[in-house]
């Protein structure tokens, strides 16, 4: 960077290219994607990637490369300047010749988000409404007739009549065609997020009905069409959204073609930090965000990486974490984990704990067919970035890949989700019989209440200590009235669970100290370690000089899915 050029900005959230241009925020440039769609053959492209890959920003890339602009009074917008010094420039005549020679729609459908059809198709709507009145030059002059243009005022004006707007896109382009004098481009965005929230709030099938009678007047059966350009997370098609429409070229994260032009490459990213001088934080980056990849090009999320480095910027020392969460698509996961029969369980605790799993892959999703079978449920994963192939192969014309959970990021948000599940889980479940064991000293009874729930949960970072004492402490919280804290300063060192009543002269106090065995045969072993331990550190005695009159004590002790529990000698004061 020369001393006189202006610092780029990290900015977040910015769809709009030529805001972020204007804004002389840090973009990675993208327009090459710009010459591919002209010289294919495609009518209609459809690209499907991860949420937050963007998606919208090239959408708004693409428009602004197209678009013949024109403003309500009628003048045209010359944004030519926008595209200076990026690589679409050095394409040659006959790419630069599409410049600003189009009459562009651009809907983005991310905010049909409501609760209840009605809303959510008022809010699409008025997304069409909003693209109306962006191109009301066209009322101006004598290229529409005065029916058509009473038809399309109706429409800015959002009139109670719902025929108008199963065709309003097709309509459109009609309009602004005779208008320019040239078909038109047609870019929809996030089209599957109407669906998604559907089918989430359960009012799939008439959303449905909507969105594939909008598509196929503006894609289908359209003569004053140029070209289309569709993003989303999925492929949807059983719903028959796109029923005979055999000019869309479908380009997902399995195609070879594009596979650059979303998220961002790894030389991209190394540029990247090296130019806001966080170089040296390449490696810890990567572990938390790379892991896609999208024809055969490794790829990073670009939402995390731009969170990333705009903290990073100003402390170097700033610790990556999960940006890419709280979204449907996590509470998907949710219901995936809740549901999960055992064979699923074994997945999930393969994935998380770094391991792989291989599962049959097609690309036509239907969320009402989501919970038929598992297998929907890791092809949905898979396509919306929550696994990574690592290797495929092909059976009788059925695609298996070999999938894994990409990066760090990823791996907390399953974590956080079996977390999650589990709270909800301990909830609804009656531990009082674990509490009547514990508070007799049955160990026997404890021991088989532990296993119970041990064979139902899902388990992480491969068995560990952490992992047991997590869950372990989730069985107790909340239970009989009794406080528990984990590893609390008592005695000469900290006891791992202690459970106490908020009353100490008729109170109680429960000990548990935890240990992993290193086989089935050294259960009974760890769990004499840890009563031994119990007595040698004195974790009863802050406790009785308290004044509680009864202190129990347990080792559990656990190997994989199989725990043993083993009761000391109660401490009196």
């Amino acid at each position: 960077m020369s001393n006189t050029e202006k610092r780029k900005k990290v900015s977040i959230g910015v769809e709009d290219f030529k805001t972020l241009i204007e804004w002389n925020g840090y973009f990675v440039d993208k327009t090459l994607m710009i010459r591919e769609l002209i010289e294919s053959n495609a009518m209609v492209t459809l690209f499907t990637r991860p949420r937050r890959f963007g998606k919208t920003l090239n959408q708004f890339m693409i428009r602004r490369f197209f678009e013949d602009e024109i403003t309500e009074k009628g003048e045209k917008v010359d944004n030519r300047y926008l595209f200076d010094g990026l690589a679409i420039t050095g394409c040659g005549e006959e790419i630069l010749k599409h410049q600003q020679r189009y009459p562009v729609i651009f809907m983005t459908l991310k905010s049909a988000k409501q609760d209840t059809y009605a809303l959510a198709y008022m809010e699409l709507k008025k997304r069409i409404s909003e693209e109306y009145k962006r191109h009301k030059y066209v009322l101006q002059g004598e290229t529409l007739t005065m029916d058509e243009k009473k038809r399309f005022e109706a429409v800015s004006a959002i009139v109670d009549d719902d025929s108008l707007y199963t065709d309003a896109l097709g309509f459109l382009s009609a309009c602004l065609a005779k208008y320019h004098g040239h078909k038109t481009i047609i870019l929809i965005d996030e089209y599957d997020v109407p669906l998604e929230n559907a089918y989430l709030h359960g009012f799939y099938e008439e959303m449905i009905g909507f969105i594939r009678s909008l598509f196929e007047s503006a894609l289908k059966t359209n003569p004053y069409l140029e070209k289309g350009v569709i993003t989303g997370c999925l492929r949807i098609s059983k719903e028959s959204i796109f029923t005979g429409l055999n000019n869309m070229e479908v380009q997902s994260i399995l195609s070879v073609n594009y596979p650059g032009s979303f998220g961002f490459t790894e030389p991209e990213t190394q540029e990247m930090m090296a130019y806001f001088g966080l170089s040296d934080n390449y490696a810890e980056l990567k572990r938390w965000y790379d892991g896609y990849c999208f024809g055969g090009v490794e790829i990073y999320n670009p939402w995390s990486i731009l969170n990333y480095i705009r903290m990073a910027e100003v402390d170097k020392n700033y610790l990556p974490r999960p940006y890419w969460s709280n979204s449907s698509s996590n509470s998907i996961i949710r219901e995936m984990v809740g549901e999960a029969d055992e064979e699923a369980r074994t997945d999930l605790e393969t994935l998380i704990n770094g391991g792989t799993i291989e599962k049959r892959v097609h690309e036509d999703i239907t969320y009402g067919d989501i919970h038929q079978s598992q297998d929907n449920l890791w092809n949905f994963l898979f396509f919306t970035g929550y696994l990574k192939k690592i290797g495929e192969r092909k059976e009788q014309n059925k695609l298996y890949l070999t999938m894994k959970i990409p990066n760090l990021e990823i791996a907390s948000i399953y974590e956080d989700s079996i977390s999650y599940w589990f709270d909800q889980r301990m909830k609804q479940t009656d531990r009082s019989p674990l509490l009547r064991a514990l508070e007799s000293g049955d160990c026997q009874a404890a021991e088989d209440f532990i296993n119970r729930q041990l064979m139902d949960t899902i388990s992480y970072f491969d068995h560990a200590e952490s992992f047991y004492h997590g869950f372990l402490a989730g069985l107790l919280t909340n239970i009989g009235g009794y406080r528990v804290k984990s590893n609390r300063e008592s005695g000469n060192g900290r006891p791992d669970i202690v459970m106490q009543t908020p009353n100490i002269r008729k109170g109680r106090v429960i000990l548990l100290e935890l240990k992993l065995a290193a086989s089935i045969a050294d259960l009974e072993a760890a769990c004499g370690r840890g009563l031994a331990q119990i007595e040698t550190q004195r974790y009863a005695e802050p406790f009785t000089k308290e004044g509680y009159p009864t202190v129990l004590k347990y080792a559990v002790s656990f190997y994989k899915k199989d725990c043993m529990v083993q009761k000391g000698g109660s401490a009196k004061r």
